[in-house]
């Protein structure tokens, strides 16, 4: 048998969001160290099954750092601090037998608990809906080379569009922004010219969407860039705010 550790875990649990929560303690015993985070909390839902106890509600889909579904805050760290992983790819190596893990929601007026772990992020899909799309011709998959796109800015682009959503840096931020998410798909479309016809209302009506959401305002700190698991650059902001005010500007002058 492989080694195994002894955990005490104190898990956020909350009924529904009209509910008060409350932390409650589990002993689990003989974790495989092996096994991921949510394989942990797998083994941990089976045996509150089994005893007739409710088990713990946390979301997940792919289970491979890719969907962007499940998040948590272990230890006061967004996905358990360790670098560019998600709480799906966090491992139980990572901690020790005897550890106390504290396991809560993401925090932020604008991502409210569902139940237990899971929260709301239907505002990070308003951001998206407010400006996510292009306006090109659909139909058969065009020929790779018909537009061309200067390296810089296809990786640029690709950079970008490595963000998953999964609202680690909003968890992260003091402030609750959800700047680097919503710089993410701004610069992801904007770099490319096939983004260029809605670059302008784009950048406004996202970052506009993001401010009726309740996110905070950037302060620099730069623990989003800290958090996320896929090393979304804060330079990204700066990009964002940059043709904010280019937008801002020309609708101004052209009001």
């Amino acid at each position: 048998m492989g080694k195994t550790l002894d955990l005490t875990l104190r898990i956020w649990r909350q009924k529904n969001a009209d509910s008060s929560g409350e932390f409650v303690t589990y002993d689990l015993e003989n974790v495989d160290v092996n096994a991921s985070f949510l394989e942990m909390l797998d083994v941990l839902n089976e045996k509150l099954t089994l005893s007739g106890d409710e088990p713990v509600a946390f979301e997940h889909d792919c289970r491979e750092g890719i969907c962007g579904s499940c998040g948590a805050m272990v230890n006061g760290k967004a996905h358990g601090g360790e670098d560019k992983t998600t709480l799906c790819q966090l491992h139980m190596r990572h901690f020790k037998s005897g550890d106390v893990i504290v396991i809560e929601p993401f925090r932020a007026k604008a991502l409210p608990v569902v139940k237990d772990l899971v929260v709301d992020r239907s505002a990070l899909d308003r951001i998206i809906e407010s400006g996510g799309y292009i306006s090109v011709k659909t139909g058969s998959a065009p020929e790779a080379n018909q537009i061309l796109v200067k390296k810089d800015l296809a990786d640029r682009a690709m950079d970008a569009a490595s963000c998953i959503g999964c609202s680690a840096c909003v968890a992260a931020c003091p402030n609750a922004s959800a700047m680097l998410f919503t710089s993410a798909k701004v610069v992801h479309l904007g770099s490319l010219p096939q983004g260029s016809t809605e670059a302008a209302s784009r950048v406004i009506n996202m970052v506009d969407e993001m401010k009726n959401s309740g996110f905070g305002n950037c302060s620099n700190e730069y623990l989003c860039e800290a958090a996320c698991p896929k090393g979304i650059k804060v330079s990204n902001i700066a990009k964002m705010n940059q043709w904010y005010k280019q937008a801002m500007t020309n609708q101004e002058l052209s009001e």
